[in-house]
């Protein structure tokens, strides 16, 4: 199998000769680790593309308060400035665009490249040499958190349950955004669509799933429809505890989740994920173990996670990313354990 074959038999629940692994090189692990990063993926390749070498950001003047910490503002193409304290990590919105509904009727989503451009072109054929050997997946949408970045949190909520028509309107114009995104991720020929929304705590779901299946599921059935039809793959990510809602998503089309693990009970949750042939992208526990823990129980994580969920049979893979505060002696246990089972 080259890793292409391997990521797909894996999302569909076939056989593996070697258990799928998939890197996401996020910028805070190479300011925190530097080259030693680099190193240790080099040394240990994914099967989602190849090796890339990262330059180490340093940090500027301007990017530092008056007590010297990181600190910054930056306005998204949605208008939304964002403030960020930890260095790689996702910041919070400072300014909505639409603090007040009453701007929907001017506000414009952004401009996104045309089938048929300059960068479509370029989008194509980087695409043509990527699937040779490697699996490609894109990012294709996001519902309740673009609305979150566009809208304070407190008016989201209240407008989702008395079903305002500006909520609804706003939604609908999101969805009318990714719609144009899939069309073109469809013409690149991508193997796979990612979408992600956080829609749990880590005891239950942020909104009642009956809200989630009036509100949600009829926009996902809509952005997914498409895919369905051309026979591609479909990825969600949902931070939290989402188990009343997965089987909704299998009904959708979901052929794969990332889930925050630590939410559920692992042997329930790997034979629930196997009975709906939703595909688990297993995410070693980041905010106790890869924080706290030893490489010692690092090393017992992922043996736990390869047995428990079956990984020689398909229906899962490896994702790692190093987020903020990852020991690197964890990081190196993580990848290295990761690779004995390869």
């Amino acid at each position: 199998m080259n890793s292409r074959e391997r990521v797909n038999a894996a999302i569909h629940f076939k056989p593996v000769d070697k258990v799928p692994l998939q890197y996401n090189y996020t910028p805070v692990g190479y300011f925190e680790h530097g080259d030693k990063l680099n190193e240790l993926y080099k040394a240990y390749p994914d099967d989602f593309g190849p090796f890339e070498y990262k330059e180490v950001p340093v940090l500027t003047k301007n990017q530092l308060d008056e007590n010297g910490n990181y600190h910054e503002f930056k306005k998204d193409e949605w208008d939304t400035v964002w403030e960020y304290r930890i260095y790689g990590i996702a910041g919070i919105p400072h300014i909505y665009p639409l603090s007040d509904m009453d701007k929907l009727k001017d506000y414009i989503v952004p401009s996104q490249p045309d089938i048929g451009s300059e960068q479509f072109l370029i989008d194509k054929q980087q695409a043509v040499e990527h699937k040779k050997s490697y699996y490609l997946s894109r990012f294709a949408g996001t519902l309740i958190e673009k609305i979150k970045a566009l809208c304070p949190d407190e008016n989201v909520y209240c407008d989702m349950a008395e079903g305002t028509k500006e909520i609804n309107q706003l939604a609908d114009m999101i969805v009318e955004y990714y719609e144009k995104k899939i069309q073109y991720l469809l013409a690149i020929d991508v193997d796979g669509f990612y979408f992600g929304d956080d829609y749990g705590t880590e005891k239950s779901m942020l909104l009642s799933p009956s809200l989630w299946r009036s509100f949600f599921k009829p926009r996902w059935e809509r952005l997914f429809e498409p895919i369905r039809k051309a026979n591609k793959n479909i990825h969600f990510h949902s931070c939290g505890y989402v188990l009343p809602i997965l089987q909704d998503l299998a009904e959708l089309g979901v052929h794969s989740i990332w889930p925050q693990l630590p939410a559920y009970d692992m042997v329930d949750f790997a034979k629930y994920c196997r009975s709906l042939k939703l595909a688990v992208a297993i995410h070693t526990d980041r905010a106790n173990v890869m924080t706290f823990g030893t490489p010692s129980q690092v090393k017992d994580l992922v043996k736990r996670e390869y047995e428990v969920f079956r990984m020689q049979e398909g229906g899962s893979w490896f994702y790692v990313e190093a987020d903020n505060g990852f020991p690197f002696e964890n990081m190196k246990a993580l990848v290295e354990t990761i690779a004995s089972y390869r």
